[in-house]
């Protein structure tokens, strides 16, 4: 067993480079790489639609577009994702409903979240996969794992919204499911900055490689790592 003892102050510093400025160091490979483009669908993108928009997710359309062309450019496959209800709320789970997300005293609209639509600016093309989850992980009870192990990738590169919720917990769980994961920090976005910038924090220290887009093109494209 080793002698050294550590201080609190030095675990207190450690820990706070590592959410600050720590870096996973496994790299970014096309030929290994799947795009996830998290819920960018009307409901939180369309301008006052519902009390679900996400204002930054519909100023950040440009910057997630960008990365979905590149990756498109670079032959990375995409998968989008819709959080929706297909099977009339069954498959969700049970204490959904009593969360206080569904903000009391205002009446849900039945036409939210239950076929649900991607946006225009970053609608599908035929050829990519459309995946409707029931939760916030793109894991949870769907064959995103089948479908990512088919097509031979081993890493995801996560955007979309919320940050903190849907694209938070679908880096989590690729995590734990032994993919690579990489969480583009201005391609995601949330309804709070504070929000966003602490579940980057907790996804750089523990289960992702955050990266801004210029840097996850490059990357893809290069090979090798490019700086900040």
């Amino acid at each position: 067993m080793s002698e050294r003892r550590f201080s609190e102050q030095e675990v207190a510093a450690l820990a706070r480079e590592a959410y600050e400025r720590g870096e996973a160091t496994f790299p970014l490979r096309r030929e290994r790489a799947a795009l996830l483009m998290i819920d960018m669908q009307e409901e939180f993108v369309r301008p006052g639609w519902t009390c679900y928009w996400v204002p930054e997710a519909t100023r950040r359309v440009p910057v997630m577009k960008r990365l979905l062309e590149g990756c498109r450019a670079l032959g990375v496959p995409v998968i989008h994702t819709l959080f929706s209800r297909p099977h009339g709320h069954l498959d969700r789970p049970r204490t959904g409903a009593a969360m206080p997300n569904r903000y009391p005293g205002i009446a849900a609209d039945p036409a939210w979240f239950r076929d649900s639509r991607i946006i225009d600016e970053l609608g599908p093309r035929p050829e990519e996969i459309v995946l409707r989850k029931p939760s916030y992980g793109a894991f949870y009870d769907t064959p995103l794992q089948t479908i990512l192990t088919n097509l031979g990738r081993d890493t995801i590169v996560v955007a979309g919204t919320l940050t903190n919720y849907c694209c938070g917990a679908t880096a989590r769980q690729g995590y734990e499911r032994g993919f690579r994961v990489f969480v583009v920090d201005d391609a995601t976005a949330t309804d709070d900055p504070a929000a966003h910038e602490a579940e980057l924090r907790v996804l750089r220290r523990g289960f992702a490689r955050v990266l801004s887009t210029d840097q996850a093109l490059a990357e893809l494209r290069d090979g090798a790592p490019a700086g900040r």
